[in-house]
């Protein structure tokens, strides 16, 4: 089955990181990346999208994270 999460997060390098993490975990980059002012915060906010095969049958409580 085809996984598809959407990370977002302040414009910080802790936002890389988890990007950097999920693709150490198997993950691939789809599509760019995203980026929006949050006016509410003051700060710059930025996503992206990452998909990876694994093996099974999906389910909604599937805890993207961790597959």
């Amino acid at each position: 089955m085809k996984l598809y999460r959407f990370l977002s997060d302040d414009d910080t390098s802790a936002f890389c990181h988890r990007v950097t993490a999920a693709l150490n975990q198997g993950w691939e980059l789809h599509g760019g990346p995203v980026y929006a002012f949050d006016a509410g915060k003051g700060v710059m906010r930025c996503g992206q999208a990452v998909a990876k095969d694994v093996p099974g049958t999906y389910s909604p409580d599937a805890n993207l994270g961790e597959l």
